[in-house]
């Protein structure tokens, strides 16, 4: 078993040195992200495929201390993997290469607590790519920010930590051609309670646009946030066994859905003879259904002990292939504002407002949760919301959420320079119930919408102030 002998800050140091990452620029042509995502609901059917030290566990979560010792996969095939992949006429693959224990299943330099301390030995990732490719199919990678073994957890997480992770991004967008999504996990849940602020999404996600521009960013956990518009990511992400079901008939947003063929992520030793999900339901309750909403699927089937896929796991696959006949049109996605990437300067800051409704009070507009509003009392007829942000902060964008469209005019100020002044309302940018309002930077210690118009006592559910990239 692998183990620190000294603080593990110290020992990723040894490793790489605390300084930016210099990551070489691709010489990839950008393309716009209407294209990319366009072309990732495109894709419409995909495999998932959880392949990591779980799958020599008792449980999708493995022991953190667990032995590299346990991973090997004597008889791993990709190319297996690959082709019941054509047969489900499937158009892509995704790999774990590192869930939420920390083993890497790629040959990393980062640490030794990966595949190549394993008797196997090999890089699992370089293979599925090479196989993956071989077939026509396109490749995408799963990287958990979560990381119990080396202690990337609430409470411990350092600088050290986000260059580890930096570092690790940088390996699997450098050495392995061209990615066309990176799915992120473990970021942002209730279960992980790593906020974007403590790695901070920003960088990660001009990271990635850095190493390969045309590869799209998805966080799972980013469903907390409303399905109107894209906050931290390029694709609307919905993890059904966790309860996040996409809207067929009301989604406008590029999304993807992810289900597990299998009654858990990573394999069991009773899968072999236990019932995979019935082949012709997936079909017509997933495929069918969410390739006609923009919505990309993806399941995920699980390579045994031995990393090949079980026969009753190939033979469903193969059906599903018999069954599902995909449109020959693609539906063409609407209009989508820019993804929201940077931190809420607002969140949790000091708040004001005229008089609310009852226990709905300021402070629930900017508690970083979008089930909760503020409200103005029915009495007040020039509502206001204010929030003290500090001194001289920057920022170049806000947003409203309101659970049920009410307001109707309204303005929006800064405080700065001892006095309120105009921000910008034009252009605006209405996506579903959120508003968006980008304008040139500027600094200010307050911002304030104040409400002149509205159809029924207003309330806002998430005021944010963001600085963007530009």
């Amino acid at each position: 078993m692998i183990r620190f002998s000294i603080p593990l800050s110290l020992a990723i140091s040894a490793i790489f040195p605390l300084v930016s990452v210099h990551a070489q620029p691709s010489s990839q042509a950008v393309r716009p992200l209407s294209e990319l995502q366009q072309e990732f609901v495109d894709l419409r059917f995909g495999m998932f495929i959880h392949f990591n030290i779980p799958t020599y566990q008792p449980s999708d979560w493995a022991d953190p201390e667990a032995s590299p010792e346990l991973f090997n996969p004597k008889r791993l095939d990709c190319n297996q993997w690959a082709e019941a992949a054509l047969s489900a006429k499937m158009s892509y693959g995704c790999l774990t290469t590192k869930h939420h224990s920390g083993f890497c299943i790629w040959d990393t330099k980062t640490t030794d607590y990966g595949v190549m301390s394993s008797p196997y030995k090999h890089d699992v990732v370089k293979e599925y790519t090479d196989a993956f490719r071989a077939k026509g199919l396109k490749t995408m990678l799963y990287y958990s920010i979560l990381d119990t073994h080396h202690k990337i957890r609430p409470g411990h997480i350092t600088p050290a930590h986000i260059e580890m992770i930096k570092q690790q991004i940088t390996e699997l967008l450098t050495n392995y051609g061209e990615i066309s999504a990176l799915v992120i996990d473990g970021w942002d849940a209730p279960w992980s309670r790593i906020s974007y602020d403590d790695v901070p999404f920003q960088e990660i996600y001009q990271l990635v646009k850095k190493l390969q521009p045309n590869c799209v960013v998805m966080d799972l956990n980013a469903a907390k946030y409303p399905p109107d518009a894209l906050f931290y990511g390029d694709i609307k992400p919905y993890e059904q066994n966790a309860g996040q079901h996409i809207s067929k008939e009301t989604n406008r947003l590029p999304a993807m859905s992810c289900l597990p063929l299998n009654a858990a992520w990573f394999w069991e030793p009773s899968f072999p003879n236990d019932p995979v999900k019935d082949p012709e339901k997936l079909v017509k309750d997933n495929l069918v259904p969410f390739n006609d909403a923009y919505c990309n699927f993806m399941l995920n089937v699980s390579p045994n002990s031995d990393g090949l896929l079980d026969k009753n796991a190939l033979a469903a696959l193969k059906k599903i292939g018999s069954l599902w006949k995909p449109k020959r049109t693609e539906s063409k996605l609407p209009p989508v504002a820019a993804p929201i990437i940077s931190s809420n300067l607002a969140k949790n800051k000091p708040a004001d407002s005229s008089w609310s409704d009852d226990m709905w009070i300021m402070d629930f507009a900017n508690d970083d949760d979008f089930g909760t509003p503020w409200r103005s009392n029915p009495s007040v007829e020039k509502p206001w919301l204010e929030i003290d942000l500090g001194s001289g902060v920057e920022f170049n964008t806000i947003t409203f959420f309101e659970p049920e469209h009410r307001i109707e005019r309204y303005k929006l100020q800064v405080f700065a320079d001892g006095a309120w002044k105009s921000i910008p309302m034009t252009p605006v940018e209405k996506q579903g119930r959120l508003t968006i309002h980008r304008f040139e930077r500027m600094k200010g210690d307050k911002v304030r919408i104040s409400i002149e118009k509205f159809s029924a006592p207003p309330a806002i559910a998430e005021f944010g102030v963001y600085n963007e990239p530009r």
